[in-house]
């Protein structure tokens, strides 16, 4: 392009050759170099490829524009349209076939000479070849030749065609055109149109025309400015771009009386914008004296029959090199590949890398995009990483139904896999409040059941000053000590514990029978000796020492229990209170400093302090085996917060809460976002059956809790619901006789809006009323009514129920709708093509409970 910046063209069908076009043609060949070296004379075009160039046509002078013949054979063939308006059929290459050899040289000339602006080849009819020329006021400007038509020395005699200064050639002459189109007028784009072979969009002077050679009198046009670089998207045939110095315009054939979208204005002018061949929807556009790029990604979403709505686009900017861009071409097979030249003939091959999208799904399962790509994150055999993650242990949770058994409550810690111990003493300790809550309810009702779910720590704050000093003997020893008589209170409290059972008797042998079984020889020996039974610590101790898995020492502790003195100033006081220290079990240490307290020193006031302390340090260390000391009042709520943040565990914190929480503990914010949270976890996996469980379960613990109607069915005509009144009593004075109906309320057929007597709609399908049974219609037998209305006392079944699309307006019955649906994609109603079940995006969905493994 004499006096112009150059242009580059890739080869249709010969994906490593491509021409650059200045004052002359140059034909490239690229090769990869990742394993070999640069070879000399190859110029290099990224760091893993190289072009090597082939050869140079200078016989063209005076271009304009170039067009590659798209045909496989010739394939070097090129249209090149010069200043005067002639087209100029030439080769880069020779080619051996006779039967093309006459077509290189081919000249077609206008009736009057004037610049030829673009060339397009037909992409079905590979002999026809469009050019656009400037005005003229007596010619066309659209010109569309055959390649294969005979040359007219009759017309035009055959003369000495001047080609440059000083240099004459004779060459073959077309000068009639196949077509002539756009009289008047000037044409500086052309593209056919993929979909049909005589229809050409043109960008005019002053608007956009198609033109159908069937019938070149007439033509489709509109009005604009944007008319140059008109090009097709090669994936969306309806799509087309065009622009008008710095802003770009997108039309839709199928609605051509405006631009569908207009991309963000440029400051510079633009110079070309072209669709990616192997990408859908990504547009490149250049401006003038620019290193930069623009990439526009339109991607569709799916949206209901009739609502327009504008595609997401995605923008983003590309430098392929430093120096200002020329020019650029897409590569026609090579995803997001393009290779650019700058305006001194440096050339630089370019990818364009797609930005990469992550999907975390629910499961934990990783997957991401990039191009055409879709890769998934694999975990090594050996890495128990998802095991320890929270979110997988609450989803194998919610399977095994954790949290719903609200009868043996303590069985929830075998739900949750049995191997937190934490989580032991939980629901343990729920299980005894349950427990001591309906037995105190049934001997005084409403009395102190709602103590037992404040914790330890408000049950020992209620019991102060209300215990009583005695003398009690030590058994085995013949020695008295002064202790406190166990009032109510304290016995509940022991009884959360788990140190005593139900009842008034202080009897902790069946609780100290267990811990020996378990092996905990030193707690069993503390709660001996808490209890001022010293014979049966000394015993335990020398159990524990003689069992297998026993510690021989402790029979020196025994031993030194066994010399017990309470004397103050006793020597056996005094190297107990200095050596206890340093034993490492704390129950060994607590006993004796237990056996060398002062006599007082446990008093209730003392107690208090520890246990305020204890539950200070459970709430911030979020320690379950806390919820003993606190409850379910404001203070369990703190702790749970604190065990929610180090774990992440909403699922136990909503069933902890629901158990037996008071109403203002259960309407705290943080309570209700950890019940929503998990509430949205269960939806997110699918598991919408375990979501209803969990809300059914919600609500029979918290009434308050139970969601209003929120849908109902309303009359067209008086907009009263239906359904509400199908569920109620009718008006007064009128029976169910009185429609025909007879019977009770649950075997009605209500056919009319019990407000207004309007008929219901029918069935899309049966066209029977709404409100008809299913059973009851044409094909059913009165048989299968009567048994499907007894089995389940509802007034209406799911296959019943009302059903209509939100697009199209049409429905029935539910059970009719989904059987027509299985087998057919559009509405039922004759004349309809609403395809109503695809624009339901959950309506395929199964639950992930039910999926088989």
């Amino acid at each position: 392009m004499s006096g112009t910046k150059p242009d580059i063209l890739w080869a249709p069908h010969q994906v490593d050759r491509f021409v650059v076009c200045d004052s002359e043609l140059s034909l490239y060949h690229v090769e990869s170099t990742v394993n070999s070296e640069l070879k000399a004379g190859s110029l290099r075009l990224s760091e893993d490829s190289a072009a090597t160039l082939l050869s140079i046509n200078s016989d063209t002078p005076y271009m304009k524009c170039v067009a590659w013949y798209l045909n496989y054979d010739p394939e070097c063939l090129l249209a090149v349209g010069q200043a005067n308006g002639r087209v100029v059929l030439t080769s880069l290459g020779q080619d051996h076939n006779s039967k093309f050899k006459d077509l290189i040289g081919k000249e077609f000339v206008p009736k009057h000479a004037r610049q030829c602006n673009t060339l397009a080849w037909n992409p079905l009819d590979s002999n026809w070849l469009a050019a656009g020329l400037d005005k003229h006021r007596a010619d066309f400007s659209v010109l569309i030749w055959d390649i294969c038509s005979k040359y007219t020395p009759d017309i035009v005699p055959m003369e000495k065609v001047r080609l440059s200064a000083g240099e004459t050639e004779t060459t073959l002459l077309v000068t009639k055109p196949l077509y002539e189109l756009g009289q008047n007028d000037a044409c500086l784009s052309l593209c056919w149109l993929p979909r049909d072979q005589k229809l050409l969009l043109a960008g005019m002077h002053r608007n956009l025309a198609i033109f159908d050679l069937r019938n070149t009198s007439q033509k489709m046009f509109v009005n604009t400015k944007a008319v140059q670089g008109v090009t097709v998207d090669p994936y969306f045939h309806d799509r087309v771009a065009s622009f008008y110095e710095g802003q770009v315009a997108i039309w839709d054939l199928r609605k051509f009386e405006k631009p569908v979208l207009t991309l963000t204005e440029q400051p510079k002018p633009l110079t070309k914008v072209a669709w990616c061949p192997t990408r859908t929807g990504l547009l490149a556009t250049l401006t003038r004296d620019s290193n930069i790029i623009r990439l526009y990604d339109m991607q569709h979403t799916p949206t209901p029959i009739g609502d327009e709505t504008e595609p997401t686009i995605i923008e983003r900017s590309v430098q392929p090199c430093d120096n200002y861009i020329a020019s650029f071409a897409w590569h026609p097979t090579s995803q997001n590949r393009m290779i650019v030249v700058t305006p001194n003939r440096t050339m630089s091959d370019f990818t364009v890398f797609e930005r990469i999208s992550l999907a975390w799904s629910p499961i934990t399962s990783l997957m991401w995009a990039c191009g055409r790509h879709l890769y998934e994150c694999a975990e090594e055999e050996n890495d128990n990483s998802l095991e320890k993650d929270i979110a997988t242990k609450m989803r194998l949770r919610a399977l095994s139904r954790y949290g719903l058994d609200t009868e043996q409550v303590w069985r929830n810690h075998i739900l949750a896999g049995n191997e937190d111990p934490q989580l032991k003493s939980l629901w343990y300790t729920l299980h005894f409040m349950k427990q001591y809550t309906e037995d105190m309810d049934q001997k005084s009702p409403g009395n102190k059941g709602s103590l037992v779910y404040a914790g330890i720590k408000s049950i020992v704050k209620s019991s102060l000053g209300m215990v009583e000093s005695s003398r009690h003997n030590w058994s085995g020893l013949d020695k008295q000590t002064d202790t406190q008589n166990l009032n109510e209170e304290r016995i509940l409290a022991l009884q959360l514990c788990g140190w005593i059972k139900k009842g008034t008797d202080v009897d902790v042998g069946p609780f100290l029978n267990s811990l020996v079984q378990e092996g905990e020889w030193e707690r069993a020996a503390a709660v001996a000796l808490f209890n001022l039974d010293i014979r049966r610590a000394i015993q335990i101790l020398n159990e524990g020492a003689s069992s297998e898995k026993g510690d021989l020492n402790l029979n020196v502790v025994a031993m030194a229990l066994s010399g017990y003195t309470d004397e103050k100033n006793s020597l056996w006081r005094e190297m107990c209170s200095t050596l206890r220290l340093q034993l490492n079990n704390p129950y060994l240490c607590v006993m004796f400093a237990f056996l060398t307290s002062e006599t007082g020193s446990y008093d209730g006031v003392l107690l208090n302090r520890y246990i305020e302390k204890l539950t200070n340090e459970m709430k911030e260390a979020g320690n379950l085996e806390g919820i003993l000391l606190t409850g379910l009042t404001k203070d369990g709520v703190d702790l749970m917060e604190s065990y929610v943040d180090r774990t992440g565990d909403v699922q136990t914190a909503s069933y902890c809460m629901l158990q037996g929480s008071p109403l203002d503990v259960l309407k705290d914010e943080r309570v209700q976002y950890w019940i929503e949270n998990y509430r949205n976890l269960l939806d997110a996996w699918r598991f919408w059956h375990k979501r209803a469980e969990f809300d059914i379960h919600r609500s029979k613990l918290d009434p308050s809790s139970k969601p209003l109607a929120q849908v109902f069915v309303s009359c067209n005509f008086c907009g009263k619901s239906i359904s509400y009144s199908c569920s109620t009593v009718p008006h007064q004075g009128r029976g169910f006789s009185q429609y025909g109906v007879s019977g009770s309320p649950t075997k009605s057929k209500v056919t009319s809006c019990p407000g207004c007597r309007k008929p219901l709609p029918r069935c899309a399908l049966c066209l029977i009323n709404m409100g008809t049974p299913v059973s009851s219609c044409p094909g059913g037998s009165k048989s299968d009514e009567k048994v499907d209305l007894s089995k389940d006392k509802k007034l209406a079944q799911f296959n019943n129920w009302f059903t209509w699309c939100h697009n199209c307006r049409h429905g029935g019955h539910a059970g009719h709708m989904l059987s027509w649906f299985r087998d057919h994609a559009e509405c039922p109603v004759s004349a309809c093509t609403c395809k109503c079940m695809q624009l339901d995006t959950t309506g395929n969905l199964v639950p992930a409970e039910t999926v088989q493994p």
